[in-house]
């Protein structure tokens, strides 16, 4: 057997979310699939409608709930955090659909390895990482749609972290133009964040 510097952890599973499925899948618990449900069904239908499912995203939140009920008895808790093991089958069930609606094209792909670290915490939640880097790409695409000079101030007051008195110095102008720049650019980015990816 190989040493390794992990020890093996033989007691139950730490995280409560964890906790929460070894119940459903050893007892069927319905309280613990409900707690499931309610904090993952959320977080699900965020990544559906992130990912290309908008017209989808309560029936991909159902068929995940659904695997996740049948398939609770294999869920390992030294090999994975819930919140890995869920969001596996998330993605898979994702791409399932995309292929039934053969719009294979339209899919997102997402590095999980990257976003998913084994075991989790809450400090490494990969939901969390996921919401972060789904907004950052919507946010980033939604920015080349505004004019030049309110990228110019929205990216120097929210990315490099100025004051609205800094950037009207650094760029020579005048305050209220900084302001009013930045609230157009807030303005029109609300509008377009709202429309479906």
């Amino acid at each position: 057997m190989v040493p390794t510097d992990k020890p093996v952890r033989t007691d139950g599973p730490q995280d409560h979310w964890s906790q929460l499925l070894r119940a459903v899948g050893k007892h069927q618990d319905r309280a613990a699939f409900h707690a499931l449900f309610v904090h993952f069904g959320p977080k699900i239908k965020y990544y559906a409608l992130a990912n290309g499912l908008t017209s989808h995203a309560d029936e991909l939140v159902q068929e995940v709930f659904v695997s996740i009920w049948r398939k609770g008895a294999s869920y390992d808790w030294r090999k994975a955090a819930a919140s890995t093991w869920i969001f596996t089958i998330v993605r898979n069930q994702r791409i399932d659909m995309l292929r039934k609606q053969q719009r294979t094209g339209a899919e997102v792909p997402v590095a999980t390895d990257d976003l998913w670290q084994i075991p989790g915490t809450d400090e490494d939640d990969p939901t969390a990482s996921l919401h972060r880097l789904m907004s950052e790409r919507r946010v980033r695409a939604s920015l080349s749609q505004l004019p030049e000079d309110q990228i110019t101030v929205i990216t120097k007051v929210y990315m490099e972290y100025k004051s609205h008195q800094q950037v009207a110095e650094e760029l020579g102008i005048p305050l209220g133009t900084v302001k009013s720049r930045v609230r157009l650019a807030l303005k029109k980015l609300r509008v377009i964040l709202q429309d479906p990816p």
